[in-house]
């Protein structure tokens, strides 16, 4: 688990915090979209061969 999948587990927390203890506003929901995004763009990236690598073939 690298740092940005850390950060996207935290932003996540933040908005679930957010949403269910305060009346979010909408600027809020955007802790999500941005976690749910870097959570993806990570598992992509991890899943994703190099070109460059000769080995992983």
């Amino acid at each position: 688990m690298d740092l940005w999948t850390i950060a996207a587990l935290l932003l996540l927390a933040v908005w679930a915090a957010g949403t269910f203890a305060f009346p979010a506003p909408g600027w809020v929901h955007l802790l999500l979209t941005a976690g749910v995004f870097i959570l993806i763009w990570r598992t992509v990236v991890r899943a994703t061969p190099d070109p460059r690598d000769p080995d992983r073939r």
